[in-house]
């Protein structure tokens, strides 16, 4: 999961999809449906080996907690374990679940008082892998092409996102997220997740997969 390997140098731009590796197919279909963020991800079946933490987590951000509420509760009647109950922190309110098929999904709102009802949109869609080193990382993935919109030292950075996908890409400390997240940082075999660009294969240096989007 180290070694970074390429195929190609032709620059990725953007991220352009992100896939999802699934056991069970049609009931991954199922439970994002319900859920309500199919539209943001692609489902693939797969039975690659994968053990503990993945190394990263798909984040909603919402409105207010009345719509962190209706994506938890979505998710928790869809099948989804709940990791971390919804509930006011020092940076506003939220939650997270993990999906049947291991997925672990942030719903937040960085308001602590409701101002409305849940009107079940979603502001923002934010992939977080867990990175050893966050400076490196993202010197790697600006040396193919991404365009860095926010960056705090060696904690924290995010890309500017792409016409093609309406989600975010983003660098977290590894060990950081998985103490967000409410689990253990320790794992092994595949992430169970691949990402598109406009680029031929490639695996970052923290073994995440990266494909030609179709």
């Amino acid at each position: 999961m180290v070694m970074a390997t390429t195929a190609s140098t032709t620059a990725v731009t953007s991220l352009a999809s992100v896939t999802l590796e699934v056991a069970d197919l049609e009931a991954a279909r199922r439970f994002y449906s319900a859920f309500g963020v199919d539209t943001y991800v692609n489902l693939r079946a797969s039975e690659a080996h994968s053990t503990g933490f993945r190394g990263f987590t798909l984040a909603l951000t919402v409105s207010r907690p009345a719509s962190v509420d209706g994506f938890f509760g979505a998710a928790v009647d869809a099948g989804a374990t709940v990791l971390k109950p919804a509930a006011k922190s020092l940076w506003g309110y939220s939650g997270v679940v993990q999906a049947p098929d291991g997925t672990i999904w942030k719903i937040a709102t960085s308001e602590k008082k409701d101002t409305g009802p849940d009107t079940r949109e979603i502001d923002e869609v934010v992939l977080l892998i867990g990175v050893e080193a966050v400076k490196a990382t993202k010197q790697f993935y600006v040396g193919r092409g991404l365009t860095v919109a926010k960056s705090f030292g060696g904690k924290y950075a995010e890309f500017a996102a792409g016409q093609a996908c309406p989600v975010k890409l983003a660098l977290y400390k590894r060990r950081a997220l998985a103490k967000d997240l409410g689990v253990p940082v320790d794992g092994t075999g595949s992430h169970r997740i691949v990402l598109g660009g406009t680029a031929d294969a490639f695996t970052d240096l923290d073994g995440f997969a990266w494909e030609a989007a179709a």
